[in-house]
């Protein structure tokens, strides 16, 4: 790496390493992977640490604009609050400066992200490997996500195949780019910018399309678009322009799933229709409740039909029996008020009633003038037992009125009272050994509405049934809610055996998945086997038993080795010392005269100081002094013998 720049506000800016571009000294960015409206997305490692990363760059000729750099920034600081198996993790976020012309320098944000490794739903769904087990899961997957960070207060706003990964492994899918995320506080602002709806077309609930308020539930909407995607291969709505398709989300419905794709069931049908209604207040009321419709529709349970939420107020719409009930009612109102005229002389009758008035006067015409209860004509006065007829025949009226008034009261009293008919209630079944499927599914079959209660259990497999409350056997009224306990697995979980050698992000992974928590901070240790950067044992150590949900403490090694004491050892014992540290040995021989040859008398690193593994350590052996040289023997002369023969002194 080259020397960092003297300019101190050039140092968080990118570096070139061997001509590839490290952010923050630390990731090296690859090759590019994806590229987005607003950002290319790139390959990186974390040198730090040891892992692949993906790194997301704002475009440079976007840098300039404040509203896509306020988005940038709200995308890292939505997701970086989130921390779910299904939304991909933001480690770590930052700027580097570009030259944007002569004396000109661009901050360009960036944000370190988790690598997904896989494929967007957008790619299988175009090239057709979705059945319909597999769109309900990956559904359930997002869905997951979304209840998740509905309850941390973010909309995700922009939910389409395109932002969610399938990632082949136990988690599913990711759902990735909360770029356009907003917190619930913040969503009471109005859904556009500078006059453009935000999101995409295909996706766009209809108050998004309208330019109102969001919540919650206008990403459920575009779950629901996705799914009937996912289903069908296309949106439930196209159209020549965004404008058009926007108007259909507004105005049209959908034509069912099963239309297009027949092996699409009623049930499902019935979980689309909902998810897609225009009032989001008929919709799903939150995605907690749209996984429990889908995960019942994938056992052919419906969801019950929507009721009316809107009466007709156009006359024309009002059904006839309606219209002829008022009639009816009109008919009835004017009898009674014909009762009020029998007191009345008939020249006043006929006056109210025109026509009615002349049938009542001929109708009496041939009756004796004494039994005309209507009066007389106006020339001749009533006589007394006229007027006492008269009032006996009013008095008659008034008491069979009354009785019959009082009969009514007495019936309509009595029928309101009455006690109904005793209901036949069922007794609840067991649901012992059932799957949360397979007992949701007999419950909804004895006519129950159960609701599902999740508790540990030490001896019951996670998500099989334990119980309802109350018990099986209890006699219930038909559509009564009942609790049905499902097994949320053991409260007690194992470390995983297999941590020490992973890197530290990849075992903090895996102990969030096991329902762990890893220690806040790292603990580095030595180690003589294990790389810098890796897992060397977690405390408490791996395959111990703890609570679920406990803190372990991640040991990681640092690369380095203590040097061990080697003076005084043979040459083979020092370097067996050495080899079991990790290190390697390099012999130098020195004469030395009070040390037993073959014994170290020195090293080239102190004893207990932290070298790099596998570091060559040089060791001081002595050697013996070399012999001293043979005296070289002297000559003799010959000499004569008694009898004349010479001896040879050397023979």
């Amino acid at each position: 790496m080259t020397n960092p720049p003297a300019n101190p506000a050039q140092r968080e800016d990118g570096l070139k390493m061997n001509d590839q571009l490290v952010l923050n000294g630390r990731y090296q960015v690859g090759e590019l992977i994806g590229r987005g409206g607003m950002a290319d997305v790139h390959r990186g490692t974390d040198t730090l640490l040891g892992r692949t990363v993906a790194i997301k760059l704002l475009r440079a000729d976007l840098a300039r604009d404040p509203q896509f750099q306020a988005r940038f920034k709200r995308e890292a600081q939505a997701v970086a609050a989130l921390n779910h198996p299904a939304i991909v993790a933001v480690y770590d976020t930052g700027e580097y400066a570009v030259t944007g012309g002569p004396g000109e320098n661009v901050r360009v944000p960036y944000i370190v992200m988790e690598y997904v490794s896989g494929q967007t739903l957008r790619d299988l769904i175009k090239a057709n490997e979705l059945g319909i087990e597999h769109a309900i899961d990956f559904t359930l997957g997002v869905l997951a996500a979304l209840e998740y960070s509905h309850k941390a207060g973010i909309v995700h706003r922009d939910i389409k195949p395109g932002n969610v990964m399938v990632t082949g492994d136990a988690d599913g899918v990711k759902v990735m780019d909360f770029g356009i995320a907003r917190a619930m506080a913040d969503s009471a602002a109005t859904m556009t910018q500078t006059q453009a709806v935000v999101g995409t077309a295909q996706y766009l609930s209809p108050e998004q399309a309208r330019g109102e308020t969001v919540d919650a539930r206008s990403d459920l909407y575009s779950a629901g678009c996705m799914l009937y995607e996912m289903l069908t291969s296309r949106p439930p709505f196209v159209g020549d322009s965004p404008v058009s398709v926007a108007y259909q989300h507004v105005r049209e419905v959908p034509e069912p799933a099963s239309s297009l794709n027949p092996e699409v069931s009623e049930a499902l049908d019935s979980v689309l229709a909902k998810a897609l209604q225009k009032n989001r207040a008929d919709r799903f009321q939150d995605a907690a409740a749209f996984r429990r419709a889908l995960r019942a529709a994938r056992n052919g349970v419906p969801v019950p039909a929507l009721p009316a939420t809107e009466a007709p107020t156009d006359p024309n719409d009002i059904p006839p029996t309606t219209q002829m009930a008022d009639a009816e009612d009109a008919t009835a109102t004017m009898s009674f008020a014909g009762a009020a005229l029998l007191d009345e002389p008939q020249s006043a009758l006929a006056g109210r009633n025109g026509r009615e008035g002349t049938v009542l006067a001929d109708s009496y015409a041939e009756q004796d003038e004494e039994e005309l209860p209507l009066g007389l004509p106006p020339e001749r006065e009533r006589s007394p037992r006229q007027k006492s007829r008269r009032r006996a025949w009013i008095t008659t009226l008034v008491i069979f009125t009354l009785l019959v008034l009082a009969g009514g009261g007495f019936w309509v009293y009595s029928t309101v009272n009455q006690r109904p008919a005793p209901v036949q209630q069922i007794p609840i079944p067991s649901v012992t050994d059932l799957t949360e499927s397979q007992a949701l599914q007999k419950l909804y079959d004895s006519n129950f509405k159960p609701e599902i209660k999740r508790l540990p259990h030490d001896k019951i497999s996670k998500g099989m049934a334990i119980g309802t409350i109350p018990g099986v056997g209890t006699m219930m009224d038909p559509a009564s809610a009942i609790t049905l306990n499902i097994s949320d697995g053991p409260s007690t979980v194992t470390i995983p055996a297999d941590l020490p050698g992973r890197t530290e992000a990849a075992a903090r992974d895996v102990l969030r998945q096991s329902g762990l928590v890893g220690a806040p901070s790292t603990t580095f240790a030595n180690s003589p086997t294990i790389p810098a950067g890796s897992v060397i044992t977690t405390n408490p150590a791996p395959g111990s038993k703890v609570p679920v949900g406990s803190s372990v403490e991640v040991i990681v090694s640092n690369g380095k080795v203590p040097v061990p004491q080697l003076a005084g050892l043979l040459v083979p014992d020092a370097e067996a010392l050495l080899k079991a540290s990790g290190l390697g040995m390099t012999v130098v021989e020195a004469v030395n005269t009070q040390v037993e040859p073959g014994k170290v008398t020195g090293q080239s690193d102190a004893v207990n100081s932290l070298v790099e593994q596998g570091k060559v350590i040089t060791v001081t052996v002595a050697k013996a002094p070399p012999p001293s040289p043979t005296p070289t023997p002297t000559p003799t002369t010959t000499k004569p013998k008694a009898d004349g023969v010479v001896e040879d002194l050397f023979g």
